[in-house]
């Protein structure tokens, strides 16, 4: 084998030339055992270098055509190919959620259905074909609908919790009856790198997994950590992970060889064996080395010592697997040879022809699988209800929440959620203090007694886990409906929205989807209770997330109608949406003076559902003024409109968006048509709230002169007690504004 150690070398090339120096000039040697000793036999030797191979292969190509820009990427496997030994061992019904270093296994993987060509469905996705069957050509992903690999984007960690919700999901779904789209014994597969395992992300996630088993839930994930000992350029230190994992509570640990399969095939099949039979969270420790760096880009001899990548270069699995076909005499040095290089011309020929193939050439064809939304089938379901299923549940005529006095906003969402989990027998409802408690501000309360713990249950304090465990379940067909306690608290899990739920209709293409209904009590005015935890008026994390619905009502009937149009959504076009309830509201009985009781709403009627987009507007016969606005700023406008009213008879309009990702341009541009003067009214801070969407849309659609003005919140933090109400607009800010705009003095 060559010791090339010049920096102008390429390792790849190195690579490439040390395996076939080693295989042409090995000796034999006679074999320590028999192949059966280690679980394998000829045959199974041989097709799991096969896979090896292709992995290889697919790597080399990616590096060559890369430059003449035929191949968008080229993070590559090698050195990791022994994880085809996983691909081999587990079923193709065992949901995947891959690392990006999953070649071997899945080369493997593909031997499982027939008519499957893994090498072409590879340089389609390097080529961002549109043919490509795991993306459509959106991104260079491990996927695939027939082997039950689901397309994902994580270069880290964040497709470890949805993993622990499959796992999770497969027991929550048996127990429910609801239909299953995997055997009942299927395990959950959950690869990563070593670096990734430090992730807190991660770490989060074997902490959910340990804690469930604990508990004595089955738990029937196989977390595989791939080990290569570095993180691009950052060293893992040396018996890390070996120790972070072996005494983990309720995980079982097991390590394997990933670079030498006649060792390491047999603890792989043991660790997956037990899986399957124990039904318990195993974490496999699979040893594996980098080869050719991180990327096609990555010149390791700029962060590496020299010594260290040629350590690295003769641990390449590949070598080892020909060596033991040579010593079992099942191919000769030749056959290896012609078939490695056979290989390499596939792999080049089909990526040429890849190349070729059309490509996405339109926003529309790009877009296409997002947000799918068919608004007659949608809204079908959003009317449907079993009357007399209904009426079995709440006893009888007088007792339909629809024939009880008006009530506030949290109890016509509590009622609202009885009937949706009435309507849909796949409906979970979780989060934390859910259950028993009823939630902080008792909108759950009895949800748990009326439908059982298998629908209605508590988690463990950590919102990556909630969103994980959602995206899990809704994978195997449940309709999770997730609550964060607070607004605040969405932030610490944002990415499991942004970059894995909302984006997974669009890297699969539309094959795989997790529809859900997120519930995050959040908004402030609470007269300083929790500071700005407690009081978070930003969305704008939430607003840029592509094909993510927001939903935020200011009343109780609006909140039930508009529940049932979001849950209907995920039902029929397997949407993600948010639906936020402002806290403040939750108890708010009265409008304008107390007593009153103006704003109890009326249950809405079986059927009754609000249109995606649809605003409600006041005082509609209103002409001096348009207010803007949508959650708490309704009640204040509303106060503040009637102000102005009463003391210089001007009139105000109030629109309530209602809806605020995607805003409705049309409706906002029809009504600001009729007035002169339009004012927008925003609790959020000012940099980055639905006020700043509003105003584009004003002054992007409307051609005539207006007065166009933005209240909004000031750019500061929430404080404790009253200080509270010193950064937020209320009634005499509105009310002076709209002084300002009338010219009232």
């Amino acid at each position: 084998m060559q010791q090339v150690t010049s920096k102008k070398i390429n390792r790849a090339e190195v690579v490439n030339q040390n395996f076939l120096d080693f295989v042409a000039n090995y000796q034999p040697q006679t074999p320590k055992n028999d192949l059966s000793v280690n679980g394998l036999d000829a045959h199974s030797l041989w097709e799991l270098f096969e896979s090896q191979v292709r992995s290889r292969q697919l790597d080399l190509m990616a590096r060559v055509l890369k430059l003449d820009n035929k191949v968008f990427y080229t993070i590559g496997s090698s050195g990791h190919e022994g994880n085809a030994m996983v691909g081999r061992l587990l079923r193709h019904t065992d949901p995947a959620f891959l690392h990006y270093r999953s070649g071997g296994l899945m080369m493997e993987r593909s031997r499982h259905v027939p008519g499957i060509d893994p090498i072409w469905d590879t340089c389609l996705s390097f080529a961002a074909a549109a043919d490509d069957p795991a993306s459509g050509g959106r991104h260079k992903v491990w996927g695939s609908k027939p082997l039950w690999v689901l397309p994902q984007t994580s270069t880290i960690a964040s497709h470890l919790p949805k993993a622990v919700g499959c796992a999770l999901g497969v027991e929550l779904t048996q127990r429910l009856k609801a239909q299953m789209p995997i055997p009942d014994d299927a395990i959950v597969l959950c690869n990563f790198g070593d670096a990734s395992a430090n992730h807190s992300t991660a770490q989060g996630a074997f902490n959910a997994a340990s804690w469930a088993a604990f508990q004595g839930l089955k738990t029937p994930i196989l977390f595989v950590c791939e080990d290569n000992g570095i993180g691009i350029s950052v060293k893992t230190p040396e018996n890390w992970i070996a120790e972070s994992f072996k005494f983990r509570p309720g995980m079982q640990y097991f390590a394997a060889d990933g670079l030498d399969i006649e060792t390491g095939y047999l603890q792989v099949k043991r660790a997956v064996d037990f899986c399957r039979q124990e039904r318990k969270p195993v974490f496999l420790h699979l040893k594996t080395t980098r080869l050719m760096g991180h990327a096609g880009t990555d010149f390791e001899v700029d962060y590496r010592k020299m010594t260290d990548l040629l350590a690295d270069e003769a641990k390449d699995p590949l070598i080892r697997t020909a060596a033991s076909l040579i010593n079992h005499g099942i191919k000769e040095p030749s056959e290896l040879i012609d078939f490695y290089h056979k290989v390499y011309d596939e792999c080049m020929a089909k990526a040429e022809q890849a190349h070729v193939r059309k490509k996405l050439i339109s926003i529309e064809e790009v877009s296409a699988p997002l947000a799918p939304i068919d608004k007659t089938d949608v809204y079908q379901q959003a009317a449907q209800l079993d009357s007399d299923k209904r009426l079995r549940y709440f006893g009888s005529d007088k007792q339909l929440p629809e024939n009880q006095a008006p009530k506030h906003m949290a109890i016509q969402i509590n009622r609202g959620l009885q009937d949706l989990m009435l309507k849909h027998p796949n409906m979970i409802i979780f989060g934390e203090d859910v259950a028993q408690k009823g939630g902080v501000y008792t909108v759950t309360k009895n949800l748990f007694k009326q439908f059982s713990a298998k629908r209605v249950f508590n988690t463990l304090l950590d919102e990556q886990t909630i969103l994980g465990l959602a995206q899990g379940y809704a994978t195997l067909g449940l309709l999770p409906v997730p609550e964060i306690q607070y607004l605040a608290y969405f932030h610490n899990a944002c990415d499991q929205i942004r970059g894995e739920a909302a984006s997974l209709q669009f890297f699969s293409n539309g094959q795989f989807s997790n529809p859900m209904v997120i519930r995050i009590p959040g908004l402030g005015y609470q007269k300083g209770f929790g500071g700005h935890f407690h009081n978070d008026n930003s969305i704008t994390a939430l607003r840029d997330i592509p094909g993510l619905i927001v939903a935020c009502p200011s009343r109780g009937d609006d909140a039930v109608s508009m529940m049932r149009t979001l849950t209907a959504l995920s039902h029929v076009n397997k949407r993600v949406s948010v639906f936020i309830e402002p806290i403040a509201l939750y108890m708010q009985k009265d409008l304008y003076h107390e007593g009153d009781g103006l704003w109890n709403t009326q249950y809405p009627e079986p059927g009754a559902y609000t249109p995606l987009g649809q605003p409600r507007v006041y005082h509609s016969q209103a002409k001096d003024v348009l207010i803007i606005t949508y959650g708490n700023g309704v009640l204040l406008s509303l106060k503040a409109a009637k102000k102005l009213a009463d003391n210089h008879h001007k009139r105000v309009q109030v629109m309530d968006l209602r809806w605020l990702q995607p805003l409705n341009e049309k409706a906002i541009k029809q009504m600001a048509e009729k007035f002169d003067k339009i004012l927008v009214v925003d609790e959020g801070r000012r940099s980055g709230c639905v006020g700043e969407g509003v105003i584009t849309v004003l002054t992007t659609t409307t051609t005539e002169s207006k007065q166009i003005h933005l209240l909004t919140g000031s750019d500061c933090y929430t404080p404790l007690a009253d200080a509270a109400a010193l950064v937020l607009p209320n009634v005499d800010s509105i009310y002076q504004q709209l002084l300002r705009i009338e010219e009232i003095h």
